[in-house]
C-alpha cells in the first residue's frame, strides 16, 4: 500500500453506516487524535422508492441484476449527499479527512454456503468521485475469505472503547439484528455473535399493521400482552441453538417467517398482542444467549436505535435481573452513533495497517487487515 495512504496525517474519518432495518444513512465525523470524539452526525432517511428497492433486493431470492446494479449507485449517491453535509454542518472540509468508512448496505449473508459471501450494495468508487475522499469498504469479505462469518465486525471496536479492567461489561447492539460483544475485566479474551433479531421483526410489523416506521419508547406493545403459543414457535428457531460463532441476517430472520407462524397458528397478524409478542422474541432472545455461554457479567452498555425503545430495555433488563442495564450514552457515545463510528475506526485500522477483525469473534483463521481501499 502506498505510504501516503498508511501515513496519512489526518486523524479525522468518516464512519457510514445503515442496517438491517433500512432506515436510511448515518455518518459521523470522529477524531482519532486522541479518545475517539464525536465531531458530528448526520442521519439522513432512504426516500420511499429506495428503500422498497433495498426490501425487495434483501427479502426476495430472485433479483433483477439491473435492479441490483443501480440500487448501488443509487445508495453511492445518497452515501455521498449524507457525507458532504455532515462536512458542512461541522465546517470541516473534505480535504481534511482521511478516509470514509463505507459499511454499504446487506442485501444478503449467507456464511454457511459451501461458498460462503456476504453482499454488501455500495459503489465505493462512486462515493470518492462525489466526496473527494479516500473510501474504505468491503470490510467482510477478507474475513470470509479466511474461513470466518465476516461478521459481527464490530466488536473489536467495542473491545478498544468499553473494555475496563474494573467490571466484565457485554455491549449488545439493537440493530435490526442483535449482536452482544463479551468484555472481561480481565481482557483475557473477546466474543461476540449475532444473537438473533432486534429490531427487524418490530420495526417490519409497525410499517406493515400499525402504519409508522418504528415502536417509538415501545409504546405499542407495553399495551398489549404477550402470546405464549406463537412465542413458543418463534423461539424453537434453530438458530438460537447454534453454538457461536454465528451471524444471521434479513434472509434468516424476516417478517414473512412470523407472518407465517401467526397464519399457522390462526392468529390475527394485525392483533397489537403481536407486537408485545414480537418485542418480547427480542428480549428473551439476548438474554438467552448470553446466560447459554454462561458470561461473567456486570454491566450490559445498549447501542443501536433499540436502545431508545424504553420497553424492549425494560424487558431485557427483567431477564437479566443481576445486571446494571444502561446506554452506552453513559460512555460518551450516543446509541445511533456507536456503529457508524466503529466502522471510521476500521477504516483507520486498515489504513494504519492493523487487523480489523478477530478470530474469536468471527472464527477466522487469524487476524486480518479487512477492507479495500479505493484513493481519492
Amino acid at each position: 500500500m502506498p505510504s501516503d495512504l498508511r501515513l496519512t496525517k489526518s486523524e479525522l474519518y468518516i464512519g457510514l453506516m445503515s442496517g438491517t432495518s433500512l432506515d436510511g444513512a448515518d455518518a459521523v465525523l470522529v477524531d482519532f487524535s486522541s479518545a475517539p470524539r464525536v465531531l458530528g452526525h448526520y442521519h439522513a432517511p432512504y426516500e420511499d422508492s429506495l428503500k422498497r428497492l433495498l426490501l425487495n433486493l434483501s427479502s426476495e431470492r430472485q433479483v433483477d441484476i439491473l435492479e441490483l446494479g443501480q440500487a448501488g449507485i443509487r445508495l453511492s449517491q445518497h452515501y455521498a449527499t449524507v457525507c458532504l453535509r455532515l462536512l458542512e454542518q461541522a465546517e470541516v472540509s473534505p480535504s481534511s479527512v482521511a478516509a470514509i468508512g463505507y459499511h454499504g448496505q446487506t442485501v444478503r449473508h449467507c456464511p454457511e454456503l459451501e461458498q460462503p459471501f456476504s453482499l454488501q450494495l455500495g459503489e465505493p468508487s462512486t462515493l470518492v468521485e462525489l466526496t473527494g475522499i479516500t473510501t474504505v469498504a468491503q470490510f467482510r469479505q477478507r474475513d470470509i475469505a479466511a474461513g470466518g462469518q465476516g461478521a459481527p465486525l464490530v466488536p473489536p471496536f467495542h473491545q478498544f472503547m468499553f473494555s475496563t479492567s474494573q467490571e466484565s461489561r457485554i455491549v449488545l447492539n439493537l440493530g435490526g439484528i442483535a449482536n452482544i460483544t463479551w468484555l472481561p475485566r480481565d481482557r483475557s479474551s473477546l466474543s461476540g455473535f449475532d444473537t438473533g433479531p432486534a429490531n427487524l421483526l418490530i420495526d417490519g410489523w409497525c410499517q406493515r399493521f400499525a402504519h409508522c416506521s418504528f415502536d417509538r419508547n415501545g409504546d405499542l406493545a407495553r399495551q398489549g400482552k404477550v402470546i405464549p403459543p406463537l412465542l413458543e414457535e418463534l423461539q424453537a428457531h434453530p438458530y438460537f441453538k447454534m453454538a457461536p460463532p454465528k451471524s444471521t441476517g434479513r434472509e434468516t430472520f424476516h417478517l414473512g417467517w412470523a407472518l407465517d407462524k401467526i397464519q399457522e397458528l390462526g392468529l390475527a397478524p394485525e392483533e397489537p398482542d403481536i407486537l408485545t409478542t414480537l418485542t418480547e422474541l427480542t428480549a428473551w432472545s439476548v438474554a438467552d444467549a448470553i446466560k447459554g455461554q454462561h458470561y461473567p457479567l456486570d454491566t450490559l452498555i445498549l447501542c443501536g436505535g433499540g436502545a431508545y425503545n424504553q420497553y424492549l430495555r425494560e424487558r431485557i433488563a427483567a431477564h437479566l435481573p443481576q445486571v446494571r442495564v444502561c446506554s452506552s450514552e453513559e460512555f460518551g457515545l450516543l446509541p445511533d452513533q456507536v456503529e457508524a463510528v466503529a466502522f471510521a475506526w476500521l477504516a483507520r485500522q486498515t489504513l494504519t495497517g492493523q487487523p480489523g477483525n478477530h478470530p474469536q469473534v468471527t472464527g477466522a483463521k487469524g487476524p486480518r487487515r479487512l477492507g479495500a481501499i479505493y484513493p481519492a
